[in-house]
């Protein structure tokens, strides 16, 4: 069986045939870094993380780009009010540079607890306004844009083909708008390539048409061509920026390049909280800083991998304790085979092996589909545990069934890593860490502010870094 994609251009799975035989090139839009990353960030990523692994496993050259928003993506879809970044900065009363870097370094910090793996490129908006303002101009020049009072705006009704991505017609956006439509526009549908800043706007550069800054949907444009070429291979990201992020890049991208953007376009689904959508407003957002107190970032890794990326994930204490039983299932079987491996012997192999292999394989081929490549390892999981326990395994079946589990669970699900042993302690060390640290919430709670401290230092004296912030208490090894 090949590898079969759902590309939502075309609305079915298609066979996966790269462009160039054996490369593949991939863009996922990356994180706005305005705040700490949360569980849909998580999905996303993780989602994206195994596509990746799985592509290199099955031999291609995988180059994977992954955008920082660090300017440009302002608080609404209409081209309406504060850039998300700026906005952030004046509240914490740092400058927008500072808000960037600072939540970037978060971003990594969570990715790389998760276990996914860095993109091969992480360009940054504010890296490449060269490149976007050069976009700008030829649509500009080949009669896609106009500029008004210093915002250039790209003109949907030059572009026909507006809307294959999310099935939306022109008409349609029109009469679902519930903004008011910036009256510099010649069609409400009109979106923003370049926006005029005012005076007091921190980020704003020189440009053609005067101080300011790039729209949103600018950015993915300049930066996944410059190091993917036109057209490459595959574009990710949210559902939620299927439209109009998404739209929007195609239709600047064809309009400036005079050929196809993307062959596949790939889009995970979003989270919910206990049957209800994650938003601020409803302020059911969870921070992985926070979901990291309770649960170990793979377990998370684990639950999230339980659900198809286009099915919705509802995010649950409940869900997340029966994904850290079931993980801890797989990882004691993985244990129990190393430790049977120092005293087996024999060559015979019992297990079929191969047969594991294939339906996990022929699930993966299927449109990566994460939930069914796992109930075959737990499949393999029960096959060991009963040749263990009842007719004992020989050494040649327990290093096959231990390099199966690091080639499928570690190499291309990422959810047992080979140092299981280390990292079995090190989750006994973090839990007991996290209880000292509830314990000395509920003594602060009491306003025993002497002993509280003293936790802190002798923590402090054991390298263990505690910090009491507003939105709650971190903690680090030093």
């Amino acid at each position: 069986m090949s590898l079969k994609i759902y590309n939502t251009l075309t609305r079915k799975k298609e066979e996966f045939k790269p462009i160039q035989e054996g490369r593949v090139g991939i863009y996922v839009c990356g994180p706005t870094v305005y705040g700490h990353s949360h569980i849909g960030h998580a999905k996303s990523y993780v989602s994206f993380d195994v596509i990746v692994r799985y592509l290199r496993y099955l031999g291609y050259k995988v180059l994977y780009v992954q955008n920082i928003t660090d300017v440009g993506h302002l608080t609404d879809d209409a081209d309406q009010g504060e850039d998300k970044i700026q906005k952030q900065s004046r509240i914490e009363k740092l400058h927008p540079m500072e808000i960037a870097q600072k939540f970037t370094q978060s971003y990594f910090e969570d990715m790389d607890a998760l276990g996914v793996q860095r993109p091969n490129i992480c360009p940054t908006a504010t890296g490449h306004i060269i490149e976007q303002i050069e976009i700008v101009k030829g649509l500009l020049e080949k009669g896609y844009a106009y500029e008004v009072n210093g915002s250039v705006y790209f003109d949907v009704s030059k572009f026909p083909e507006y809307g294959k991505l999310s099935g939306r017609s022109v008409e349609e956006l029109i009469a679902g708008s519930r903004i008011e439509i910036s009256p510099e526009k010649k069609h409400p549908a009109d979106f923003a390539l370049w926006k005029k800043a005012e005076p007091n706007h921190i980020m704003q550069w020189d440009s053609p048409w005067g101080k300011g800054f790039p729209g949103w949907h600018i950015e993915c444009s300049a930066m996944s061509t410059k190091y993917l070429g036109q057209p490459f291979d595959i574009h990710g990201g949210g559902l939620e920026n299927q439209f109009p992020h998404h739209e929007c890049e195609i239709a600047q991208s064809e309009a400036f390049a005079g050929k196809p953007f993307v062959k596949y376009w790939i889009h995970n689904n979003m989270v919910t909280v206990n049957g209800q959508k994650m938003g601020k407003s409803l302020g059911n957002v969870i921070n992985l800083k926070d979901a990291f107190k309770k649960y170990h970032p793979l377990v998370v890794r684990f639950f999230i991998l339980q659900s198809h990326y286009r099915s919705t994930l509802d995010f649950s204490d409940e869900a997340l304790e029966a994904a850290k039983k079931g993980l801890e299932k797989l990882h004691n079987t993985v244990k129990n085979i190393r430790s049977a491996m120092r005293g087996a012997s024999g060559e015979n192999v019992r297990i079929d092996f191969d047969g594991f292999k294939k339906k996990f394989l022929d699930a993966m081929d299927d449109d990566f589909n994460t939930p069914q490549a796992i109930a075959i390892l737990f499949d393999l999981s029960k096959e060991v545990n009963s040749f263990l326990t009842e007719n004992g395994a020989t050494l040649e079946e327990l290093k096959i069934a231990n390099k199966l589990f690091d080639e499928l669970g570690n190499q291309i699900l990422g959810i047992i890593p080979e140092n299981l042993e280390t990292q079995s302690k090190s989750n006994i060390e973090n839990e007991l860490i996290n209880l000292i640290l509830d314990l000395r919430k509920e003594i602060r709670a009491r306003k025993l502010w002497e002993l509280s401290d003293k936790i802190r230092d002798e923590l402090n004296k054991l390298g263990i870094a505690v910090e009491d912030k507003k939105d709650g208490v971190s903690w680090r090894i030093k």
